[in-house]
């Protein structure tokens, strides 16, 4: 909530105009049986037709201007909610930016989407039509209330006693409403995540033959979602016809007792003709008194979402003052220790990389590989030790400067649904096709310009109509571009053949002196060349060296040498 007002302020101005002319609007439309009573007690019992077309050009310009300024009033108050809901989706979004990587360890992509979406959609139409309704009909109701009271006070009270009932039914649906909104937001959540996960790992579906198990699986959400939305239908059904029954009765009542003064000469007919008209100045805010708690209850629940994402402050983020730093990739690790919530996932980590240095980082699944070079760039918090780049705490450069200085080709790799080009200069924008071909035949992508559009190919979502081994070449392609002082390879030949592993390797040999490249990989050929080679064991660097270093120790690294060259004798020319 705090989040959506602290925008309202910035649309103050922009607000003066049509609200002034909703006041216009009231006015004109109080005008209405103030005219209609001088027809009824002075035009036609005094046969006055220059009167009566006096009142009747009245009408008309009365009727012409609120349809002008309620033009107006429409387009400007809608126009400021999509302004709003257009900031607060890109405050949002900047906000989701600045988070770390933990809070997206933890939530799902369909969650975050539908947060962006359904419920900023709810907010965008509770302000610029909900609220905007509920000041209009507040002021109505307290117009015609007065006016009522002041033409009569006693027929005022009771109308008013025969409606005091909808303030209870409107309470009471509230209350109802409110935490059924708040169900349908959180299971709508699951319904896009569990549509987002299927669709896109569709092709593993297919693959298991699991299309019915996802079907029911789905179907099961969508059936909550449908008994939770069909309680949504009760509720109003319950509330809605109550609030519609006393309104009428209101008026019945008016009309019986109306008359009745009118009959003692208590009223003139013409006053029994205002006090009609006024009469719905009350009745009409209470019958929307049901949609607007309806409203009200939407934005009660998508709002509290939105502000409990804006509540969130970022684990990672820049300390006050820290200067700029040009870094050459001089990374030391001093007795690191590393928790992910409440399992220990490295313990006492130390090593230095000098620049143009080549790291390898092998070790089982779960050592611990990737959450180490993970705190490089400061993606998670170390809990002891130090972590330095160029002799400086990582915590004491500049998030921008730091990541600014790497360059990564995560685990699983990621392209955008759009041009090969655009995937490649998202590491440097800027990039020239020449530097664009040169840093695809270092990575062995020249497969590229093969294809029929060359580096103007649209490639789907997550690379889809590109092999493995193709998307983590282009990978790898958009990481060497950057030109960045360190380079991070994840496991990033895991999908390509050996003659092409070979050859790449080779070709980033050659480019190695002008940065520190880390390597994590599971195959030896990938790391024999490396300056040092780090073999990890829950959490722990239980083994360091060169590869020669580590087939001499006859250890962890050793054995792993063994396995994947069973004819140990043939190797020794290798070695």
């Amino acid at each position: 909530m705090n989040a959506i007002l602290t925008l309202l302020p910035r649309y103050k101005k922009q607000l003066i105009a049509p609200s002034l002319v909703l006041l216009l609007t009231i006015v004109l439309d109080s005008a209405n049986p103030f005219l209609n009573r001088m027809i009824i007690d002075d035009a036609i019992p005094q046969r006055n037709l220059s009167l009566l077309l006096k009142i009747l050009f009245g009408l008309l310009a009365i009727t012409a201007g609120r349809a002008l300024f309620g033009f107006y009033k429409e387009y400007t108050f809608d126009r400021i909610g999509v302004l709003l809901y257009r900031d607060l989706k890109d405050q949002l979004f900047t906000h989701l930016q600045s988070l770390h990587f933990q809070y997206f360890d933890n939530i799902s992509t369909g969650e975050l989407m539908s947060r962006l979406g359904e419920d900023l959609e709810n907010i965008w139409r509770s302000v610029s039509f909900g609220f905007r309704l509920l000041v209009e009909q507040a002021l109505y109701f307290l117009i015609g209330l007065t006016v009522l009271s002041l033409i009569n006070l006693p027929l005022t009270l009771i109308i008013l006693a025969v409606m005091s009932p909808i303030a209870y039914i409107a309470l009471r649906f509230e209350k109802k409403i409110d935490q059924n909104f708040g169900e349908i937001s959180d299971l709508t959540a699951e319904l896009h995540t569990t549509a987002q996960e299927n669709i896109a790992g569709v092709r593993l579906v297919k693959a298991f033959a699991r299309e019915r198990f996802e079907i029911r699986k789905f179907m099961s959400k969508n059936q909550r979602n449908y008994e939770l939305n069909n309680e949504q239908a009760t509720i109003i059904a319950h509330h809605f016809p109550l609030i519609e029954l006393f309104t009428n009765l209101a008026v019945l009542v008016m009309i019986a007792l109306g008359a009745g003064f009118v009959a003692r000469g208590r009223m003139t007919l013409g006053s029994l003709a205002v006090f009609t008209g006024f009469i719905w100045n009350l009745i009409w805010p209470l019958r929307e008194l049901g949609w607007l708690m309806n409203t009200a209850a939407q934005f009660n629940a998508s709002a509290k979402k939105i502000q409990a994402i804006f509540d969130i402050s970022p684990q990672v983020a820049d300390a006050p003052g820290l200067s700029h730093h040009s870094l050459s990739g001089d990374v030391a690790f001093e007795h690191v220790y590393f928790s992910y919530e409440a399992d220990s996932v490295l313990n006492d980590v130390s090593f230095r990389a000098h620049p143009g240095d080549t790291v390898a980082i092998m070790g089982a699944t779960g050592a611990g590989k990737t959450s180490l070079i993970g705190l490089i760039g400061r993606y998670y918090t170390h809990a002891k030790g130090r972590i330095l780049v160029d002799g400086c705490l990582t915590e004491e450069i500049p998030l921008d400067d730091l990541r600014g200085a790497m360059s990564i080709v995560p685990q699983d790799t990621f392209l955008f649904s759009e041009s090969i080009r655009n995937n490649l200069t998202f590491s440097r924008h800027e990039a020239s096709d020449e530097e664009l071909a040169h840093a695809l035949s270092i990575a062995c992508a020249d497969f590229v310009f093969d294809l029929e559009d060359g580096l103007d190919t649209v490639v789907g979502e997550r690379g889809v109509g590109l092999s493995g081994g193709q998307k983590q070449r282009l990978a790898i392609a958009r990481a060497i571009l950057r030109e960045a002082p360190m380079l991070i390879l994840d496991d990033a030949t895991s999908s390509l053949d050996m003659e092409t592993e070979y050859q790449l390797l080779k070709n980033l040999k050659s480019i190695q002196h002008q940065r520190t490249t880390f390597i994590i990989a599971h195959r030896i050929s990938a790391v024999k060349n490396a300056t040092t080679i780090l073999f990890m064991e829950h959490g722990t660097i239980v083994e360091a060296g060169t590869h020669e270093e580590l087939v001499a120790l006859k250890g962890k690294y050793y054995e792993i040498f063994r396995e994947q060259f069973h004819d140990f004798d043939a190797l020794q020319e290798v070695i």
